[in-house]
């Protein structure tokens, strides 16, 4: 089985059921509507739109692109790049490519014009479709991706170069193209975050986007009855292979474009939503609003809602607890994975597992996963070592990058750059980053353990350490608070608070500033070591 079979079975046995909704409450009422499946809803005083898809609609509007590319003379194993922003058009593109048995090669949508063309001359991408926010990106990076035969727009202010995709699939045919794919096929190319550089190309088969699929289903037991809010970027592994889950079991989602927290909920409460996946900062910003007071979970239909999970980034434990302490009747749930695994599912912590908080889990459904020393050996309970993954999500390869794959996938494991422990009962925590871990004075430092700590004190609203260098220690840690807006922070509170930490593991710099995440929710700490490495540090000063 491949995923494009889901589709179809979804297709057959619930035509007229709802597959996907798109919420955009930042739409102006009076926006013209041209697709027929948006519907303005009247009664919103922020002229929301809401678009819905049924399966059969969703199926049909995939055949027509699959049928469109062919007929511009795409084949089995091109590369057609999306460079979209969440909307209803974006996984009907999808699944029409798959469909072709073209690949895939979803974009991140903060990429610049230098970067658009590095990815689509990695990638080999061939067809580009795009959208009205990249068209000066685009526009620029043009003249530099001369591999690039067919430009397709979706949206209004399509550039003249490029074909209407809008136009174009209303005269193709809504009948499945008859190519064969199998398990093994090439399906996709990925993107690693570019937290540590230029991103690679991660290059899937088949069997792991089904594979993430069955994964998602068995560990959060989607129904058919459940509806899931997704608000994460689709280009993105996390989010679409959470949605596959929906996908497994027929039920609707919701593509929910913003992430203020009133619009998180009135999503919820509108759209009787069960199931919500967040980063971190929106756990973050919609606790600070209930604090505050402005945010009245009063107004809200929430009663059905039955488990929000996290992932893509590690998770405070006091973040979890502040959440449980104002939701305590919602199942909780952290999946730990990366693109080089198909994204989440790789170890899983399990709703019945909340008295191991802080810890990721242990092997996801179809996983194996291990803890080992610099030699490949596995360690002990309590040692720090590296994790690696086997399972049916282990990515093929890098594309085009032999180097970097040896280095990853060695005897059928993948290496993850992650090092972790494992307690007593087997349950791993993670402990940072290979390439973060500072080395003062011979002392090994882990910044998220020492991020974890700090951000139990009830001023910080976000905390990222780094090592800087230092002549004596070689390197030392230094902490970038982002303070609770409306409160007032000072370095000797921050000291005074750290003295029940180890001493060694103390920041010996503290920053005061906004703490920069990517898309994901990931720390950009290259950002940071470019900000503050090699550069004098004045004293922390007390922030309002």
């Amino acid at each position: 089985m491949i995923i494009t079979d889901l589709l179809e079975r979804n297709a057959k046995l619930w035509p007229d059921e709802t597959s996907l909704v798109e919420i955009n409450p930042a739409a102006q009422p009076e926006k013209t509507v041209t697709w027929r499946e948006y519907n303005l809803i009247e009664s919103s005083p922020e002229g929301r739109y809401r678009r819905e898809m049924s399966w059969r609609e969703f199926d049909v509007k995939a055949n027509r692109f699959a049928n469109l590319l062919l007929t511009r003379g795409v084949k089995k194993g091109d590369k057609i790049g999306i460079l979209l922003m969440n909307c209803l058009e974006w996984l009907p593109i999808y699944f029409g490519i798959l469909k072709t048995g073209a690949l895939a090669v979803p974009m991140n949508y903060r990429y610049t014009a230098e970067e658009i063309t590095y990815c689509a001359d990695l990638a080999d991408v061939s067809v580009l479709i795009f959208g009205p926010e990249f068209i000066d990106r685009v526009n620029s990076a043009k003249p530099d991706m001369p591999q690039i035969k067919n430009w397709f727009f979706v949206g209004a202010g399509r550039p003249s170069y490029a074909d209407s995709y809008d136009e174009m699939v209303r005269y193709c045919s809504s009948i499945a193209p008859a190519v064969f794919l199998d398990e093994d096929d090439d399906a996709a190319i990925y993107f690693s975050s570019g937290t540590t550089g230029f991103p690679k190309a991660i290059l899937h088969r088949h069997r792991a986007l089904i594979a993430s699929a069955m994964i998602e289903q068995n560990h959060h037991g989607q129904t058919h009855e459940d509806v899931f809010v997704c608000i994460p970027p689709l280009y993105h592994t996390g989010a679409k292979m959470h949605w596959f889950g929906s996908l497994y079991s027929g039920s609707k989602a919701v593509l929910l474009r913003g992430v203020k927290p009133e619009w998180i909920f009135q999503t919820i409460s509108e759209e009787k939503a069960t199931i919500i996946w967040l980063l971190v900062p929106w756990v973050q910003d919609i606790l600070d609003e209930i604090d505050r007071g402005t945010l009245d979970l009063n107004e809200f239909r929430l009663s059905q809602l039955r488990l929000m999970h996290i992932g893509a980034q590690p998770v405070p434990p006091s973040l979890v607890r502040r959440w449980l302490k104002v939701f305590p009747h919602h199942q909780y749930d952290v999946n730990y994975g990366l693109s080089e695994s198909i994204g989440p599912g790789a170890v899983h912590l399990g709703v019945e597992n909340l008295h191991k908080l802080g810890a990721i889990g242990k092997a996801g459904y179809l996983w194996k996963t291990r803890v080992v020393n610099d030699k490949g050996e596995d360690v002990a309970p309590e040692e720090v070592g590296e994790l690696i993954l086997q399972g049916p999500g282990v990515m093929k390869e890098y594309y085009k990058n032999p180097e970097a794959t040896a280095e990853t996938l060695k005897d059928g494991w993948l290496y993850t750059g992650d090092m972790a422990k494992l307690d007593e009962d087997g349950f791993i925590y993670l402990v940072d980053r290979k390439k973060d871990v500072i080395i003062t004075g011979g002392e090994n430092l882990y910044p998220v353990q020492i991020e974890d700590f700090l951000r139990a004190h009830p001023k910080i609203k976000d905390v990222a350490v780094i090592g800087l260098p230092h002549e004596r220690l070689g390197e030392i840690a230094a902490a970038i608070i982002e303070v609770v807006e409306g409160e007032t922070l000072t370095e000797a509170e921050v000291m005074a608070f750290c003295e029940d930490m180890p001493r060694y593991k103390r920041p010996r710099k503290l920053i005061f500033a906004k703490v920069p995440r990517n898309p994901t929710g990931k720390i950009e700490k290259p950002k940071l070591r470019e900000q503050y490495c090699g550069v004098r540090l004045v004293e922390a000063q007390t922030t309002k």
